[in-house]
């Protein structure tokens, strides 16, 4: 986890009842702008940049850019269509949220686990 995302883990720990959307970019470490193209894409499987640009009433760059993070997380998928005039175009769509869920569990069971570690290590001298 980044220094960021540990910040947000406090934050986060400190809500009784957090929001799937705000645990979801806390664990991995996405903005939440990437976790709402993440939402939408869930809703419109194999859609094209432009088609997100226009849903999320975003720019085409910044939507780019959301989609390569959350690609480079294993978050959304690209496949690549061809086009009947000749090009192709990408479409994009997210992975399922059973799967989505699988990988929050595990996140969050390493960093668990390496939490338990540092307690378990802790001698009391100081450092």
């Amino acid at each position: 986890m980044t220094d960021r995302s540990q910040h947000r883990l406090g934050e986060l720990m400190e809500q009784s009842d957090p929001p799937f959307e705000e645990v979801m970019s806390c664990v991995f470490g996405i903005e939440n702008h990437e976790t709402r193209t993440y939402l939408v894409l869930r809703q419109r499987p194999g859609s094209t940049i432009d088609e997100l640009a226009d849903a999320l009433e975003r720019d085409r760059s910044t939507v780019t850019r959301s989609l390569s993070t959350l690609r480079d997380r294993g978050l959304v998928r690209r496949d690549r269509r061809l086009l009947d005039g000749g090009g192709y175009v990408y479409q994009f769509t997210a992975v399922p949220v059973p799967e989505t869920k699988a990988m929050l569990h595990e996140a969050l069971d390493a960093w668990a686990a390496t939490v338990h570690e540092v307690i378990d290590e802790f001698d009391g001298a100081p450092p």
